[in-house]
C-alpha cells in the first residue's frame, strides 16, 4: 500500500542568503519496498551549513542540489518495512535523505545504528559527521601535540564544540573558543572544559585573541576575519585545520582572502583545507574513542531542536543565524 508523505524541494536557487520562497513542501506517495529496499519513517533531520553550497550550480566537492527534487541530508529514522533481510521493521538507520518525512532507500544506503545507550540523535551530531570532522581535523589534518594551545572558532556549534574537547583529549594545554553570544561563551567555559572563550561581536578577533596566543593549531570554521586573526596570532610552525568558512556562505561576491597572508611563509605555518568524506576510513577509530568519551561524561554536547516537517526551512536559516547551540536538528 503506497505511503503518502511530504518532502521539501529546492524551489530556487538562493542569491545572497536564502528565502523561504526557495523551498516548497511537497506532497508524494512512495511505493512498498521492493527486493533490496526499505522504508523509513525519519524521526530526526540535521540542517547543516555545507548544505547552503550545494544550492548554487557551481561545482564543488559534491554535486548541486536539483531544482524541483527533494533536497538531502543526514537523518535518522525508524525502518517501516522492509525488502532485505539486513535490516527489520523497528530498527533505527542513519541515512542521507533528509528533508523529508518517509525514505524509500536502497538497504545500502541506511545504517542501523545502536540506540541503546544513545538516543537516535545523537549520531547526527556528537556520533556522526560533525562529530567525526572535529576528529580527523585535530589528529589528520593539524594534528595536536601534547601541551598545545588550540583556538576553535565558531566553537559553539556541532563542530567546533567537539573540536575543544578533542583538542583537550589529544593533549592541548590550553583550548580558546570564540562564539557569538554570552551565553555561548559561558555553555563553552562553565560546560565543555574550554579554558577561554570570547564573544566575537565585542571586538576585533585578533584584539580578543591576543592574550590567549600564540596559537599553535587553528580549527577554522568560520574564515573572514577569524582565519586573518588565527594567523596574526600563531606561531611559528603553527598548523591551521580549514573547515568551513560560514562567514561568506552567503556572500553574493567572491570574498577577499586574509591580508597577512605573508605570515603565512614568515612563520610557515601549514594551511590545509579538508573534506570528512576523505577520510571514512577513520570512523571506527573515532567512533571507539568518542563514544568512550560520551559513557565516561568526559565527552559533552547540546542539541537544538525545532519540530515539524514545516520547521525544517526555518531551522535551516536560523543556523545561518547563529540560533542554535551546538547541533540543529528537526524532530518529527
Amino acid at each position: 500500500m503506497p505511503t503518502t508523505t511530504r518532502e521539501i524541494h529546492l524551489a530556487s536557487r538562493p542569491s545572497g542568503w536564502p528565502v523561504p520562497e526557495n523551498f516548497r513542501t511537497v506532497t508524494t506517495e512512495l511505493p512498498d519496498p521492493g527486493f533490496g529496499e526499505v522504508l523509513v519513517r525519519n524521526t530526526v533531520l540535521s540542517v547543516d551549513p555545507y548544505m547552503r553550497g550545494r544550492m548554487n550550480d557551481a561545482k564543488s566537492y559534491v554535486p548541486p542540489f536539483a531544482l524541483d527534487a527533494p533536497l538531502e541530508g543526514g537523518a535518522v529514522g525508524e525502518v517501516l518495512a522492509s525488502g532485505d533481510d539486513r535490516l527489520s521493521p523497528g530498527d533505527t538507520v542513519l541515512h542521507q535523505a533528509g528533508w523529508r518525512e518517509h525514505a524509500l532507500l536502497p538497504v545500502d544506503q541506511a545504517r542501523k545504528v545502536d540506540v541503546s545507550r544513545v538516543p537516535a540523535s545523537a549520531y547526527l551530531g556528537v556520533l556522526g559527521m560533525p562529530g567525526l570532522t572535529a576528529y580527523v581535523g585535530l589528529t589528520r589534518i593539524a594534528p595536536v601535540q601534547e601541551g598545545d594551545t588550540v583556538f576553535v572558532s565558531g566553537a559553539a556549534g556541532a563542530v567546533g564544540s567537539v573540536a575543544g574537547q578533542v583538542a583537550r583529549e589529544l593533549g592541548a594545554s590550553k583550548v580558546v573558543g570564540s562564539a557569538g553570544s554570552p551565553e555561548k561563551v559561558r555553555w563553552l567555559t562553565e560546560e565543555l572544559g574550554f579554558d577561554a572563550a570570547f564573544d566575537y561581536h565585542d571586538g576585533p578577533v585578533a584584539a580578543q585573541l591576543k592574550e590567549h596566543g600564540p596559537v599553535d593549531v587553528y580549527f577554522d570554521n568560520v574564515g573572514g576575519e577569524h582565519l586573518e586573526a588565527a594567523i596574526q596570532r600563531m606561531a611559528d610552525f603553527g598548523r591551521i585545520a580549514a573547515c568551513g568558512a560560514i562567514a561568506s556562505y552567503n556572500d553574493t561576491e567572491p570574498t577577499p582572502g586574509p591580508r597577512n597572508m605573508f605570515m603565512v611563509v614568515q612563520k610557515r605555518i601549514t594551511l590545509r583545507g579538508f573534506i570528512v568524506t576523505d577520510h571514512g576510513d577513520a570512523a571506527r577509530d573515532f567512533h571507539t574513542r568518542a563514544g568512550a568519551w560520551l559513557a565516561e561524561g568526559r565527552l559533552q554536547h547540546r542539541e537544538t531542536f525545532t519540530d515539524g516537517l514545516d520547521s525544517t526551512v526555518d531551522a535551516f536559516l536560523g543556523l545561518h543565524q547563529g540560533q542554535n547551540i551546538g547541533k540543529m536538528l528537526v524532530r518529527l
